[in-house]
């Protein structure tokens, strides 16, 4: 489906949204840390002689950064406070700390020991606990990605861990409480690594754990036919519902289904869309987001160059171009999403019954990476 003109969206959201910045230009802000970065976003991004975390406030302006001398992938703000923590992306040796009112990083940590971080973590909904996900070393020799381990860790032990759970599957991404449950996207083998050099299939799957305990909930694997992907990110829609998106081994034109509802037992069962849309994504989603209503979702794929939109029930919406396009968050608004890519530019999409649009633009900015959160 074409983008749509704004005139077609409604016009209380038109007004919020130009009001915003819509289709603005500006060079990137100079500022040495997060302070003040209380409401916006947050994302990772590359910068002039490194990488950081930065800071974008409402009109889409990169307002704040803190530098990192490594690639980060995942960020999370804390829920009850300053802080917000940067994982580095997998084989990841360290996560940072923020402190969003004193600028820059104030702690790092480490994983566990023989593990390797995977570029993901989440505080708890007290902001007492971040938990991370981390992968065993394989011994050498041996193949796959490594079990999976869901280290619990006290904020204020200077993040230190105080419990371990298996993760239930190996090379575990990305992990989100979700109603009454904590939901593990264990990838398997993850496309585009060594070790998919000639697999077909990936050993993907989703665990449900209790969050206080680690018990075994639920769990949910695809059917043979879909057994190429790699569940790798997921969204909550705050009332229980909760989505993985998914990567492809494969690169063999099959369209096959990216984006996955997730059962209260685990089951999955896919979101729909045209082949050629699916196609479109060509086989791999970066990110993915619902709307602050939990009435869209979003993915956002930086091999298709595009951010693509469901209904919550799984009906297609349509799509927009964004070259390069990966970091994916919450907008401001019902229906609406904010996006970043790796050339610097920012979009604010919207979306309603009959379509999906690009209602805001900033160009400038840092080589956003893969994720973002929106805070405050």
């Amino acid at each position: 489906m074409a983008p749509l003109p704004l005139d077609h969206l409604a016009l209380d959201r038109r007004g919020f949204l130009l009001g915003a910045g819509a289709a603005l230009v500006m060079g990137p802000s100079r500022a040495a840390g997060l302070a003040g970065a209380n409401a916006g976003w947050l994302a990772t991004a590359g910068v002039e002689g490194g990488f950081a975390a930065v800071g974008l406030d409402g009109s889409l302006t990169t307002a704040d950064r803190a530098p990192s001398t490594v690639r980060l992938h995942g960020i999370e703000a804390s829920p009850r406070g300053p802080l917000a923590v940067a994982v580095g992306r997998r084989p990841g040796l360290v996560a940072i700390v923020f402190d969003r009112e004193k600028g820059g990083a104030v702690a790092t940590f480490d994983p566990g020991a023989g593990r390797v971080f995977s570029g993901h973590g989440r505080f708890a909904a007290d902001g007492g606990l971040f938990l991370t996900n981390e992968i065993e070393r394989p011994q050498e020799g041996a193949g796959g990605m490594g079990r999976g381990v869901v280290a619990v860790r006290e904020v204020k032990g200077s993040f230190a861990i105080t419990a371990e759970w298996p993760s239930g599957g190996d090379g575990p991404h990305d992990l989100m409480q979700s109603g009454p449950a904590l939901v593990i996207a264990n990838g398997g083998v993850e496309p585009n690594t060594p070790e998919a050099r000639d697999a077909e299939i990936t050993g993907s799957g989703v665990t449900l754990l209790d969050p206080t305990s680690g018990d075994v909930r639920g769990a949910g694997v695809l059917s043979r036919d879909l057994a190429s992907l790699s569940l790798r990110h997921l969204s909550r829609d705050g009332r229980g519902g909760t989505v993985v998106a998914a990567q492809d081994l494969l690169k063999d034109g099959e369209a096959r289904p990216l984006l996955f509802r997730i059962a209260a037992d685990g089951a999955l069962s896919s979101f729909d869309a045209p082949e050629a849309e699916w196609r479109a994504l060509r086989g791999y989603v970066g990110s993915v987001a619902h709307d602050p209503s939990g009435r869209f979702v979003a993915c956002a794929s930086p091999r298709g160059n595009r951010v693509a939109v469901w209904q919550a029930d799984g009906r297609y919406v349509g799509a927009v171009p964004l070259t390069d396009g990966c970091g994916l968050a919450p907008g401001r608004e019902a229906g609406t999403f904010v996006a970043a890519s790796g050339y610097g530019e920012v979009i604010m999409v919207a979306a309603g019954g009959e379509g999906v649009g690009i209602v805001a633009r900033r160009t400038g900015g840092p080589r956003f990476d893969n994720h973002m959160v929106r805070i405050g």
